[in-house]
């Protein structure tokens, strides 16, 4: 009975994406009729092209910008997660291992911080990053994700789980904290970085709200902003913005399927084996 509803259960989940990509590659309106086909008539590439493609029109180059778009989306997400890990991993170790003054304190004030909506700080955001002339710039898309609260806790927590016992060891054989992290605590949080790598890059790479307000010029949209700049205009062309959809997910799955093995580790691994 449990096998038929997880079944059942995945087979909900995954209708959807799986009617995204048929759309996507039906002729023009098709996905229009009633009742909507559930397969192509006509297998057909059209849509990607015109999506991918630049042509001329009128004697003028013109293109969506979704490639484009994608290398903005790369780039931000790749610094983003770059820079993030190198904030809140030694950020999350110092809380759960070090020991200095006002540590319990900072950490209420994260958990405290951590039930906030994050769309209550971007009017405030906004108006401190237009003063320091960070507006329309990817730093200021990038700097607000350096310094996850999430990301802090999840690594205090999976830091827990390392026995004192051990660093104090390393620590009487007279290594330094900097080489205690990195040779010991690192390699031991492996998984747990890796996954944390993969929500920060997911993240990063889906952020709408944040990239929209900040940035103005067409030429620095993120991905998920062309494809909304796209959609206002062809609302009506279902294949055409369900390609789009395919585009903006099919990296990230990808990556997903890649890292499968250290994702499922990070999550599931509580503890350390001396």
């Amino acid at each position: 009975m449990s096998t038929l509803a997880v079944a059942v259960l995945t087979l909900l989940v995954i209708t959807p994406l799986l009617w995204m990509v048929t759309v996507s590659f039906m002729p023009r309106g098709e996905s229009g009729q009633f009742p909507p086909p559930l397969w192509p008539s006509r297998w057909s590439w059209e849509n990607y092209h015109e999506l991918l493609a630049r042509r001329l029109i009128d004697g003028a180059w013109f293109d969506y910008r979704i490639v484009p778009a994608i290398w903005n989306s790369l780039g931000v997400a790749a610094v983003s997660t770059l820079l993030g890990l190198l904030m809140t991993v030694p950020a999350g170790y110092a809380f759960a291992k070090l020991r200095f003054r006002g540590r319990e304190r900072l950490l209420q004030m994260l958990l405290a911080a951590l039930v906030v909506p994050g769309q209550v700080a971007m009017l405030p955001l906004f108006l401190i990053f237009k003063e320091l002339g960070l507006v329309n710039s990817y730093a200021g898309v990038i700097l607000p994700s350096l310094a996850g609260i999430f990301a802090v806790l999840f690594v205090r927590q999976a830091t827990m789980s390392i026995p004192d016992e051990m660093l104090d060891a390393a620590r009487l054989d007279g290594a330094s904290e900097a080489r205690i992290f990195v040779s010991i605590v690192l390699p031991l949080l492996a998984p747990v970085t890796v996954t944390l790598a993969l929500f920060m890059f997911l993240g990063s790479w889906n952020d709408f709200l944040w990239p929209l307000i900040v940035l103005a010029d067409q030429h620095l949209f993120t991905l998920p902003v062309a494809v909304a700049s796209i959609a206002r205009e062809h609302s009506a062309d279902g294949e055409l913005m369900m390609a789009a959809s395919v585009v903006t997910t099919l990296p990230v799955l990808l990556l997903f399927l890649a890292l499968q093995r250290f994702y499922i580790g990070g999550l599931l691994g509580g503890s350390v084996k001396g």
